[in-house]
């Protein structure tokens, strides 16, 4: 999906605004063909209607409700079968603080059924396309939150968690393949999810806050370089180098035959 390799046709998802548009527009202006996928069909076509007329790449619309089991089961065999497709963006997603007193579970449901049943089923779909030829991108986008359960989030920082974790266990798993992954891990980032989500951005420092096409920008970067973990206002990747190597120190120590001597 670098400049120089950008034959196909990359899916997006929640590709009607913010994250996912801001991907539509860059991937075209790369040269790439879309599938650009939400429920909004109305934004969709006004969008590639664009791109097709900036980039003159191809850009197909297709409109679904990833909580929909029709829905999500069209888009899965599409993905699993069309040859035509080399790249993944698993972007769509919800948000939300929500008191996990207070919130009815509902709520919760559906935000797991979005952030990760439809991711998990998306990404298992296009395997199944890459893995046999070799080829192709996933790229699953997660959150900064999903590191700090002391942002008290706890049901949407686990659900980016997971998207961390699937992220780094099929690089792990499809290590002999030549298929490419990504976690992407924004920050607070300027996007329409904030109002949607019942949240105010200008309530938050705006030190703190990146706009959506330096994110995409930066999290092309980090792909174009290789990541595997992009976290576009990380300035020094060593810190996260370090992050890794800390918890692995912990791995010969997970699992014994005899409890720690700290608990007899």
């Amino acid at each position: 999906m670098s400049d120089s390799n950008i034959q196909g046709a990359a899916l997006i998802t929640g590709a009607s605004t913010g994250i996912g548009a801001t991907y539509a527009d860059r991937l075209a202006k790369r040269g790439q063909d879309l599938i650009l996928v939400a429920r909004d069909e109305a934004r969709l076509n006004a969008q590639a209607e664009r791109l097709r007329a900036e980039t003159g790449v191809k850009v197909e619309v297709i409109k679904a409700d990833l909580t929909n089991k029709a829905d999500l089961a069209k888009l899965e065999q599409r993905l699993a079968t069309d040859t035509a497709i080399t790249a993944l963006v698993n972007n769509a997603g919800v948000a939300g603080a929500n008191d996990f007193v207070s919130t009815d579970p509902d709520a919760f449901e559906k935000m797991i059924q979005l952030n990760i049943v439809a991711v998990t089923r998306l990404a298992s779909a296009a395997a199944r396309n890459f893995v046999p030829r070799n080829a192709g991108t996933i790229i699953n986008l997660a959150s900064v939150v999903g590191l700090m359960p002391e942002l008290n989030m706890p049901v949407y920082g686990a659900t980016k968690a997971f998207v961390i974790y699937l992220t780094q266990g099929l690089r792990f798993q499809l290590g002999d393949s030549a298929v490419r992954l990504q976690a992407v891990l924004p920050g607070a980032t300027r996007t329409e999810i904030w109002d949607r989500s019942g949240q105010d951005i200008n309530a938050v420092d705006p030190n703190m806050v990146m706009d959506v096409d330096d994110m995409v920008d930066a999290a092309l970067a980090g792909f174009d370089q290789g990541e595997l973990v992009t976290i576009p206002s990380l300035p020094d990747a060593a810190d996260w180098e370090a992050a890794l190597a800390a918890k692995a120190k912990l791995y010969p120590n997970l699992s014994r035959n005899q409890p720690a001597e700290r608990f007899r």
